[in-house]
């Protein structure tokens, strides 16, 4: 019989924020799989944990991701942790996952610690609609492309950025997004400084390059402004309507569809229309 992959988050600062149910899943599992077994096995002493640990990140994963697989076939139940948060969110643990759904093995998430979320809901910024873009590129050609494809995204952005890559990121994103862009830098999520600086991409860029940024990054920046639409004129709705008709729609039903089009009311079109003839 086969066993099952856990996903299991772990604190991304404050120790206390492993769950009960996460305590006992590694402490059921036959082994775990873990971004850095040095990381892990602080944590695991931590809770007084003794568990056999397998190496399994970015540069093994394609050989390791095999044999974890088949030895979950053979019947062992493997916990996957990353260093910090959630596994398999910008995380090799991704891969992992989609070779255990491949192979017909159950994979469980468990709720816990994630540093997109946890930031974004204390930026002040929107909420309702997110997009997670990651770790931009260290190469400044790469991450500047990645950049120029988000400038017309309306959905608050999040990355993730390191201390020594931060100053680099925030000129880019003012280049490609504007320097009055709002943006709330969070930095060491859980942690005894946890800080989070809501202010311009402009002034961002000023304050770190006045002062060496520490810790670790989570950027929530606000979304492009909507643009609005043009008001559509009698003359457009009438343009709209005439062609339609030659497409061998009736004038009811051209009508209409113009006017759900445009965003105008049915009379005023039928009007327009009546007029050009």
């Amino acid at each position: 019989m086969a066993g099952m992959l856990y996903l299991v988050p772990t604190p991304i600062g404050n120790l206390g924020d492993i769950s009960q149910r996460c305590r006992e899943t590694l402490e059921q599992a036959d082994f775990i799989a873990a971004e850095d077994t040095r990381v892990s096995l602080k944590l695991l002493n931590h809770l007084g944990i003794k568990k056999s640990l397998v190496s399994y990140y970015e540069h093994n994963k394609a050989f390791k991701g095999e044999k974890i697989v088949a030895r979950i076939l053979a019947g062992e139940t493997c916990a996957l942790v990353s260093d910090a948060g959630s596994p398999a969110i910008s995380d090799p643990g991704e891969d992992l996952v989609r070779l255990c759904h491949d192979a017909g093995i159950t994979v469980c998430a468990i709720p816990g610690p994630c540093a997109v979320i946890t930031a974004l809901s204390i930026s002040g910024q929107a909420t309702g609609r997110f997009c997670f873009e990651g770790f931009l590129s260290t190469a400044k050609k790469s991450r500047r492309e990645h950049l120029e494809a988000l400038k017309t995204e309306q959905r608050t952005m999040i990355f993730y950025e390191a201390p020594h890559k931060l100053l680099n990121t925030l000129e880019d994103m003012a280049a490609a997004f504007g320097a009055d862009r709002s943006i709330s830098l969070c930095r060491e999520l859980t942690k005894l400084h946890e800080e989070v600086v809501r202010t311009t991409l402009g002034e961002a860029v000023a304050k770190y390059t006045a002062e060496a940024p520490k810790g670790e990054f989570v950027l929530v920046v606000a979304g492009a402004p909507e643009t609005k639409k043009e008001a559509a004129t009698a003359e457009d709705a009438a343009a709209r309507v005439s062609r339609l008709m030659e497409e061998g729609l009736s004038r009811k039903d051209a009508v209409k569809q113009t006017a759900a089009e445009l965003d105008l009311p049915r009379n005023v079109v039928y009007s327009a229309a009546l007029q050009e003839e």
